[in-house]
């Protein structure tokens, strides 16, 4: 038995509480039990003045009684109206569960118990009674107000039909009762089970339709709320965007106004808000250019080409001063191809024209000034040293020994010269590669060949790992081998002479890994993280006069390529330089 009643709970709660996955989603869910539970307290006060209406008709009957009722069994007229005011009780009481936190959990078992209350109390008294009354008008009344007011949850509904009519027909049934009407004895007939069928199917169909056409709206609605939400959130993101962009961001007419600016431009111009630089410039051939014909220039290389990038102009500023800024901007068209506006982004650039214009200046010093007195020194010390034979000897009042240093010590002051002036090109102009396919173990022998000298000199074991089997790579290989290069001149010249040096290039993934490796004096911790800065030297370095130069050129060179370059060392067990270069 107890097995019996916990599978006809399942089912029962498996019928009223509808799944809250797929079809129904959870959100549609609580919002549904949300409707039901504030539809039910309309339908609890209006099925407390129905009831309460019927009860003011039994109390006229009982003073005056009406003629419909003389059919009607003595028991019930004198009963009916006991029966409407327990009705009414029972409404009270599921009024107050209502109210209460469980009646906002589950408001459907309130429903049920409410459609119970006013369907079966007439039953039961029949039932103790003795005999069966189909009261049609009673079902009819609550079945139909149910579908109206309260349209979710089909299977509710069903279960509060099922429940009056297993009673009804199933009760009435096994006691072998009789309806005590005089044109009917039988508890049911055809026309009223063909007549419960249908209007409860109906109301069922109902239901379910009207449920159905609720979820979708009410996705429909969820989606358009999240799409809503997702344009706010992306408005908001591209509007922040544009209010505190470095650039300035602009659209303007094909006729030379501004349609928007942001904050930015309106900083470049001299101006404290946007509004201004729109209300401000209606004829920006005129009012922005310093030379009114690159607006001309700008709208021909828009015709021509669609998209602009890097246009250079001098403009004026709100207080008359003049400054460089460069353009970058499309046309946008519609699907007719008419032009619409342009739109774009602006960059001050003044500080980089003025420091192009003092690199320039820096250039022709170091040029003139340092470069060209080295180089002429340079050229009458070799041609000194070219001369043989008593007369040389003659003619040179100093040995030839301090004559090779003298030429050596200008060649390293003509070398530092040419990285300095290389260093600040490349930083203004970044470095021009010319590429082709590499076959990197031809590099780094070629770099070993040409410092051969100062290897032997040095007494520095080198060990070449690089194989000929790599891939190849897309590089220039001038600029791998001054990597290579730099990289073995660095390690001797920070260590005593003896070094061991290991060069190494394996293949990982889609890049070559290469490491140039010693076991030298090691660098610290503090060093490690300023190595590749320019000017930055070695602590260790006690006979070099270079500026520190040799591995900020490496970076820039990787870098360029695509690369990363780094350094692993512990603070006195040798340094290995690394890095990686994409495969072609």
């Amino acid at each position: 038995m107890a097995n019996l009643w916990r599978t006809v709970q399942k089912w029962l709660i498996k019928i009223i509480s509808p799944p809250t996955t797929g079809a129904f989603s959870v959100e549609y869910q609580a919002w549904r039990t949300h409707f039901l539970w504030q539809r039910l307290r309309l339908w609890l006060w209006i099925g407390l003045i129905c009831v309460f209406t019927f009860i003011l008709r039994d109390v006229y009957n009982f003073f005056f009684p009406l003629k419909e009722f003389e059919k009607f069994p003595s028991i019930l007229r004198n009963q009916g109206l006991m029966i409407n005011l327990a009705i009414l009780l029972s409404l009270l009481i599921c009024l107050a569960l209502h109210k209460s936190q469980f009646g906002r959990r589950h408001p459907e078992i309130v429903f049920l118990g409410l459609s119970w209350s006013i369907t079966l109390s007439g039953q039961i008294f029949s039932t103790i009674k003795g005999f069966a009354v189909p009261d049609i008008v009673t079902w009819t009344l609550v079945f139909l107000s149910q579908v109206t007011f309260m349209p979710v949850y089909w299977q509710m509904h069903l279960m509060s039909q099922l429940g009056l009519l297993i009673y009804y027909f199933g009760v009435n049934t096994t006691l072998g009762l009789k309806v005590p009407l005089s044109n009917q004895t039988d508890i049911y007939s055809v026309t009223l089970v063909l007549y419960l069928f249908w209007f409860c199917l109906i109301c069922n169909i109902g239901v379910y339709l009207y449920d159905r056409l609720q979820h979708s709206e009410f996705n429909a609605r969820k989606e358009l709320e999240s799409a809503n939400q997702k344009l706010k959130v992306a408005e908001a993101k591209y509007r922040s965007i544009f209010e505190n962009a470095v650039e300035g961001i602009f659209q303007s007419s094909p006729n030379g106004s501004y349609i928007t600016a942001n904050p930015a431009l309106a900083t470049i111009y001299g101006y404290s808000s946007p509004e201004e630089v729109i209300d401000k410039f209606t004829d920006i051939e005129h009012q922005l250019y310093v030379n009114p014909n690159r607006r001309a220039e700008f709208v021909r290389l828009m015709e021509q080409q669609g998209i602009i990038s890097e246009f250079e102009s001098q403009i004026y500023r709100r207080d008359g001063s003049i400054v460089w800024i460069a353009e970058k901007a499309y046309a946008v068209r519609d699907e007719q191809g008419r032009l619409l506006y342009y739109e774009g982004l602006i960059e001050d650039i003044t500080q980089r024209k003025q420091a192009e214009s003092a690199l320039k200046v820096f250039f022709h010093a170091v040029s003139h000034d340092l470069r060209n007195p080295v180089l002429g020194t340079l050229m009458v010390l070799k041609n000194l040293l070219e001369r043989e034979g008593v007369e040389s000897e003659t003619l040179i009042p100093v040995s030839r020994s301090i004559l090779e240093r003298m030429v050596q010590s200008s060649d390293r002051q003509l070398n530092l010269i040419n990285s300095l002036m290389e260093a600040h090109i490349n930083d203004v102009q970044g470095f021009i590669l010319q590429y082709q396919a590499v076959e990197l173990h031809t590099v780094v022998a070629a770099a070993i060949a040409d410092l051969q000298p100062m290897l032997a000199n040095n007494q520095v074991t080198l060990i070449n790992l690089v194989t000929a089997d790599l891939p190849l790579v897309n590089a220039d290989p001038t600029q791998l081998w001054r990597v290579f290069s730099n990289l073995i001149v660095n390690a001797i010249k920070h260590n005593p002479p003896g070094l061991l040096l290991t060069i190494t290039a394996n293949f990982e993934g889609d890049q070559i890994y290469c490491t140039v490796s010693d076991n030298g004096l090691g660098i610290s911790q503090e060093q490690r993280k300023r190595l590749f800065d320019l000017y930055f030297r070695g602590g260790k370095n006690h006979n070099s006069v270079s500026l520190g130069l040799g591995l900020y050129l490496c970076k820039q060179i990787i870098k360029a390529h695509g690369g990363e370059i780094g350094v692993n060392s512990g603070s006195a067990a040798g340094v290995t330089f690394w890095f990686t270069l994409p495969v072609k």
